[in-house]
């Protein structure tokens, strides 16, 4: 029996490969956010790519298993209906890759910010944990420490 590579491409293991290959990246802005090799790697766009192309995958994947795309869009009539679509695995896979890339671009955005308003590590390595974990509340809490940093509360940078 031969095994292809789409055999892999399992909705679970999409999961546990987009949960374990972002870690390295994360590991890389909360301890070395300066170096060259982290700025590389976290600025170029082969993430981008590698979680688009699982974006993709799923989105197809969706269409072809008999969920309508188009029922996504219900999601914003009703709290049930949101329910509803999160209970499809596709669209849940989907919704985690999307929180995944969004987080990871947010904590992107404040290892530099912290280098370059020279904030301390521990507050950064809080930040990007709480970044991690629970997406706004970790940014929130790097902005309210940033103020002090910078010395000036704007609303664009």
């Amino acid at each position: 029996m031969e095994i292809e590579f789409k055999d892999y491409l399992t909705l679970n293991n999409i999961y546990i490969w987009s949960n374990l290959g972002i870690l390295p990246f994360w590991l890389m802005l909360a301890m070395i956010p300066n170096s060259k090799f982290t700025q590389i790697l976290i600025n170029s766009i082969v993430l981008p790519l590698i979680l688009s192309a699982a974006y993709i995958h799923i989105f197809y994947q969706g269409i072809f298993m008999q969920e309508s795309i188009l029922n996504v869009f219900t999601l914003y009539l009703s709290l049930d209906n949101l329910y509803t679509i999160f209970a499809s695995e596709n669209f849940l896979l989907l919704f985690w890759i999307h929180f995944l890339a969004l987080n990871l671009f947010l904590g992107t955005w404040v290892a530099r910010d912290s280098v370059k308003y020279q904030v301390i590590s521990i507050i950064r390595f809080i930040s990007l944990i709480l970044i991690y974990f629970t997406g706004p509340l970790g940014l929130v809490f790097y902005w309210f420490i940033r103020i002090f940093y910078s010395k000036k509360i704007t609303l664009h940078d």
